[in-house]
């Protein structure tokens, strides 16, 4: 995967680069494409929900053109967000 971080609209002090690219790579990452969205494939929204090698359970915002990727907004997951996450992997499992 190839992220694209020049000009990041929110603060990687918080979060690192290599912590969100980590949760893209997570075998068990959920992604959504959000309900209402333009169908247009350049300019789609997606949601990932994924955790990093440090076991960070990250929410992105993100686009793709299926080469590279452009994370909009990430953020730790909240604790609704990881019930979901851990509910979805045991059913993976």
């Amino acid at each position: 995967m190839d992220f694209d971080w020049i000009d990041v609209p929110f603060d990687l002090s918080v979060l690192p680069p290599k912590d969100i690219e980590e949760s893209f790579e997570d075998p068990f990452a959920l992604k959504f494409l959000p309900d209402g969205e333009s169908s247009s494939r350049h300019s789609a929204r997606y949601y990932s929900l994924g955790k990093s090698l440090s076991d960070h359970g990250i929410f992105s915002v993100f686009w793709t053109d299926g080469k590279k990727y452009r994370v909009i907004y990430a953020r730790l997951m909240t604790p609704e967000e990881e019930h979901f996450y851990d509910r979805k992997r045991s059913e993976e499992i």
